[in-house]
């Protein structure tokens, strides 16, 4: 099936490595050009160089006010034009409530809420109909995961914008998405699962929850995302849907 993503135009933020990354990937891979961020300038400029001339490093960091402008200009000047966005930031330090300080919490809401809400605004202000806003979240949007307070904490509340933003552009031909992640095989998942005492354990564990009964792949996100983000899905709004091997059984 095509996607119709051939010469659309993306912003993929926290795309050097893992979901971002993996999102991008897929996107160039079905004809999009794409602008990827991260805040290392060198590990932004090789995640771009290895996706090949559709590909787009900035280095921004999301927590900058002047970043989600920054990002559409350069998706405008490069490609000549821009038709959405993926919204992917690392996630906030683990920790439990006694854990974490006022400066995490401050830090991670700036990056991960405030950064996002931005973006998402500055994109509402541009795209057309037909364009996309998109969100990566976590399972945590439905239920707290354990050892994970502060991203259990954030959250929920974009996900809730994300609703809120989808009911105001619906009328615009404008779509908002967002995935819920849970166990894919990522450099951060194996780090949670590296926190504990016996790693492979854990992982056995999780594993056994799983309908599927393994961790997902990177592109296997990755092409749930690109599809979210094409005109082959124009009818889908205001979701969120889990890419999680079944764990919620699709609710």
């Amino acid at each position: 099936m095509d996607l119709g993503l051939k010469d659309r135009v993306y912003v993929v933020t926290g795309a050097t490595r893992g979901l971002g990354n993996a999102a991008a990937r897929e996107l160039v891979e079905d004809g999009a050009k794409v602008v990827l961020t991260g805040r290392d300038e060198k590990r932004v400029a090789d995640a771009a160089a290895e996706l090949g001339p559709n590909a787009l490093g900035v280095a921004v960091d999301n927590a900058d006010p002047g970043a989600a402008a920054r990002l559409i200009a350069a998706a405008r000047d490069a490609f000549g034009g821009f038709d959405g966005v993926l919204v992917s930031v690392g996630g906030p330090p683990p920790g439990f409530v006694a854990d974490n300080t006022d400066e995490q919490w401050q830090s991670a809401f700036e990056s991960v809420f405030l950064g996002a809400v931005r973006l998402a605004r500055a994109a509402a202000a541009e795209l057309e109909a037909g364009g996309v806003i998109g969100f990566v979240l976590s399972g945590s949007v439905h239920e707290p995961i354990p050892g994970l307070t502060i991203s259990n904490g954030l959250r929920p509340g974009l996900a809730g914008f994300a609703k809120s933003l989808s009911d105001e552009l619906g009328p615009r031909g404008i779509r908002v998405v967002g995935l819920l992640p849970a166990r894919i095989d990522t450099d951060r998942v194996r780090e949670l699962d590296g926190l504990s005492a016996d790693p492979e354990a854990t992982r056995a564990a999780n594993e056994s929850r799983i309908p599927l009964r393994r961790y997902g792949l990177p592109e296997e996100f990755g092409r749930t995302a690109a599809f979210l983000l094409s005109p082959a899905a124009s009818y889908l709004t205001g979701l969120m849907l889990p890419v999680d091997g079944g764990m919620r059984h699709g609710f």
